[in-house]
């Protein structure tokens, strides 16, 4: 199933539960997404239950794969101290979040009856598969849920489309930030992207995380961007969501922008560094969906922009933009009667 998304969960409330941690950001509940999927098919009588941050309510319903989400995070990316889980144990526990033990133990902690995870030496209690470092995120975590006989398809990525128009259909998305310095490519770049966009024709649009607005508000005076144009302050999902799958493409760095693209099927150029497209980028071999990468890999948590991401140049990424094809046309709706 790689085009739609299942049916919206139905479990009652008193069905035994899979507790599923990843309690990580927007890019990574989306490259999680054919994991929750096969959660949901392989458990149809439960409930599923994600432990991740609060702000990801919206996109975690969206994935139509969980039923609740339970608020969990923790700074830097870290293994949560706690869970706030109340009631029996859940029937299952699945760490999507890493390879332990710490997140093994969290969810240890809770006594399920089963406890899907990663093989490590530091919890030899837990009989899992071993971890592979470079392999990509989606095909990490499907290829767990396999080793305990669930079926697991990689390229099941795909959100519904949002009802009704974007804020902005048919423009070019522009998004300068991303979780860490070493994965934002300099804004002045971004401004000479977006500047010969506009010269062309194109309407130019720029996002930014909450936390983003000084950004966000460089790139849009650097590229003359108009007020309507600027979309700062973290839109909620639904909006960001609506804006994506009605783009004519977008622009970002290695960031929850670019998967969002994909599971919208939005055309789309992402900038890679310090972190490989091979394990993290958008589907190889998908015209649609172009990941620019020159190498080496380096600090993903470093606190400038990795010497990879600056090989990258403005010329190279309008030349990517000119191949990508147009972004298909939604189907219309069936007439009434």
């Amino acid at each position: 199933m790689t085009g739609t998304a299942p049916a919206a969960p139905t479990a009652p409330e008193h069905a035994r539960t899979v507790l599923v941690l990843r309690a990580l950001g927007l890019g990574d509940l989306l490259a999680g997404v054919p994991a929750l999927r096969a959660l949901r098919r392989g458990f149809p009588g439960h409930r599923v239950v994600l432990a991740a941050p609060a702000e990801l309510g919206e996109a975690a319903a969206a994935t139509g794969a969980v039923d609740r989400l339970l608020p969990a995070a923790a700074p830097g990316r870290a293994v949560p101290r706690t869970l706030h889980w109340t009631g029996p144990p859940p029937d299952v526990a699945v760490d999507l979040h890493g390879n332990g033990p710490p997140s093994h133990r969290l969810l240890a902690a809770l006594h399920p009856r089963r406890l899907f995870a990663f093989a490590h030496p530091g919890t030899p209690g837990i009989a899992g598969p071993p971890w592979y470092a470079d392999e990509h995120e989606r095909d990490r975590w499907c290829r767990l849920l396999r080793w305990y006989g669930l079926h697991a398809d990689p390229a099941d990525l795909r959100l519904p489309r949002p009802a009704g128009p974007g804020p902005a259909p048919g423009a070019v998305v522009v998004h300068p930030g991303a979780g860490s310095p070493a994965r934002r490519w300099p804004v002045e770049r971004f401004a000479v992207v977006a500047e010969e966009l506009r010269a062309r024709g194109h309407r130019v649009v720029v996002t930014g995380g909450a936390d983003e607005d000084g950004l966000v508000a460089d790139l849009a005076q650097r590229a003359r961007l108009p007020d309507t144009d600027v979309f700062g302050g973290g839109l909620p999902f639904a909006r960001l969501s609506a804006l994506v799958a009605g783009a004519r493409a977008v622009v970002s760095g290695d960031t929850g922008i670019a998967h969002l693209a994909v599971a919208h099927a939005t055309p789309s150029v992402t900038l890679c560094g310090p972190v490989a497209p091979c394990r993290w980028g958008p589907p190889a071999g998908d015209p649609c969906h172009l990941a620019l990468w020159h190498g080496p890999e380096g600090d993903p948590h470093g606190r400038r922009p990795d010497p990879a991401l600056l090989k990258i140049r403005p010329d190279e990424v309008l030349a990517a933009l000119d191949t990508l094809p147009a972004p298909p046309v939604p189907a219309s709706p069936a007439p009434p009667g």
